[in-house]
């Protein structure tokens, strides 16, 4: 008798423990994965087969890759992975039309975003939809990153602190302008009723679009960025962000985009009725940068180049030691007395130069940001 009843309980927790399993296979969200790409033949697989690899359930996720007019392969290859994956073929835009015609495609509660050069690790999704689960009033999660050098190093950059906040305070811009990075587009997964919320992104915005939707979602509900690395984004000569040499066209492309999305999250954030300072402090950093940019093409005053190097300067390093500051001050005094294409010129040359290099790696190095940490890994 004593058996039968101990059995009974067996089963009994056994039912219970399936029970839950199913409450909780049915709780979780449906999980779209969108990734955009451009003429990426030779790296648009790993993309995709991370995403395949994952150790999330196939059935509650699925695959769109939005194709922005490619002329390489790249459509041929995604459709070797035809049904798994969704191909979205459209004329060459740039980013922000890619999104435009993806997004209103996904069926998925959350959305997590890939360019077709980068890949994820392993357990990404599993991570993302997590801390989506336990904590539903962040918008957006993003995460650290490994930067995958063209030699072949890698180095991975997580966040030390200040992992939760929402950028539409004075207190929550600061940490979000610092923290940007970490949102970008293969870091970034949102919820799909707050993209439905924020709209269609400006397809003037041809690089860099990725901003305007990281940065709404974390002023209207705010966003998570997990202490750890999942996402792999690859340097090489055909990035369109990190620019390998200052191809004049592409350094214009790139000028003209960031222009048009300081303007456009401008009055996004007015008509959000965001405080005037709050906005400011948001958008500040991409307006000097579109800045810095029409200087390096097209020149300007030199007070100009003063101003845009220490509006970012005070950006990137508030914390910076006084004879750093007073080193920068000294350097841009030089700024005084030359052209801002002379001095982007003089910079250029500067940084190629190993004995400069060495010398300032040793008596002056840069600030470093306190709240990040880096992790330098040897050649895999």
């Amino acid at each position: 008798m004593g058996n039968i009843r101990a059995l009974g309980k067996q089963a009994s927790r056994c039912l219970r423990k399936t029970a839950c399993a199913r409450v909780i296979q049915m709780a979780k969200p449906f999980v779209s994965v969108l990734i955009d790409t451009y003429n990426h033949e030779r790296f648009i697989e790993d993309a995709i087969v991370s995403v395949l690899e994952q150790d999330f359930p196939a059935s509650a996720r699925e695959i769109l890759v939005v194709d922005d007019g490619s002329t390489d392969r790249t459509q041929e290859i995604v459709k070797k992975f035809e049904p798994r994956v969704r191909l979205l073929r459209k004329e060459n835009g740039g980013q922000a039309s890619a999104f435009n015609v993806g997004i209103p495609k996904c069926e998925g509660e959350i959305i997590a975003f890939l360019d077709g050069d980068d890949w994820w690790a392993r357990n990404k999704l599993t991570r993302v939809v997590q801390a989506m689960a336990t904590d539903p009033s962040a918008g957006i999660v993003g995460h650290g990153i490994v930067s995958v050098h063209r030699d072949g190093r890698e180095q991975a950059e997580t966040l030390r602190e200040g992992f939760r906040f929402q950028a539409n305070t004075m207190e929550g811009a600061r940490l979000f302008r610092r923290r940007g990075a970490f949102l970008g587009t293969s870091r970034m997964t949102i919820r799909a009723d707050l993209l439905r919320r924020i709209g269609a992104v400006p397809e003037e915005i041809e690089i860099q679009a990725d901003e305007y939707l990281f940065t709404l979602a974390a002023v209207i509900v705010g966003a998570q960025i997990l202490p750890e690395a999942l996402t792999y984004y690859r340097l090489h000569d055909g990035n369109n962000f990190q620019l390998a040499s200052p191809d004049p066209q592409k350094l214009r492309r790139k000028q003209k985009s960031l222009a048009i999305l300081a303007r456009s999250l401008s009055q996004e954030l007015e008509d959000l009725g965001t405080d005037p300072l709050v906005r400011r402090a948001v958008v500040e950093y991409t307006e000097a940068s579109a800045d810095q940019l029409r200087l390096v093409i097209d020149g300007g005053w030199p007070w100009e180049t003063v101003k845009t190097e220490w509006k970012i300067y005070g950006i990137l390093h508030p914390d910076a030691r006084f004879s750093h500051r007073v080193f920068k001050l000294l350097i841009l005094l030089g700024a005084l007395v030359t052209t801002p294409r002379g001095f982007y010129s003089a910079q250029r040359t500067l940084k190629q130069n190993g004995l400069y290099q060495r010398a300032r790696a040793r008596w002056l190095p840069a600030p470093e940001m306190q709240h990040i940490q880096k992790d330098w890994r040897a050649k895999s």
